[in-house]
């Protein structure tokens, strides 16, 4: 990521959800509106209302984001968004991984919900 991306940033919020170190590449920063962030609380949870309050402070930024409630509402907002698979699509598509099934295969031993429609799709994409 850091090399396709160039700066990753992430709240502490999500740093915590994480629960792993960060590599050092991946900074961690909150927004400054604590009141925006506890209204998009209302409908979304912590991680994802603190990524979106935080994107709205930051200029041409690219919100990764999966949780289908925060993409809507991201969008809302105008926010450049994409999915983790959507990283994964253009990482690939890019020559900065040669394949993505290994890490598709990684990410369903997760607790991450990816349908069998959404993998194909992506290896499609992805020109897997």
């Amino acid at each position: 990521m850091q090399k396709f991306y160039g700066e990753v940033i992430t709240t502490k919020i999500v740093a915590d959800e994480f629960g792993k170190q960060l590599p050092a590449w991946i900074s961690i920063q909150n927004s400054s509106n604590a009141n925006i962030q506890l209204a998009l609380e209302v409908t979304l949870d912590k991680g994802e209302a603190s990524t979106i309050a935080l994107a709205l402070e930051q200029k041409d930024c690219l919100l990764i984001i999966d949780e289908l409630r925060g993409r809507r509402l991201a969008k809302q907002f105008g926010l450049n968004i994409t999915e983790t698979l959507g990283v994964l699509i253009q990482a690939k598509l890019n020559g900065y991984l040669p394949a993505i099934k290994p890490l598709l295969d990684k990410i369903k031993q997760t607790d991450f919900r990816l349908s069998e429609q959404l993998v194909k799709e992506a290896l499609k994409q992805a020109g897997a």
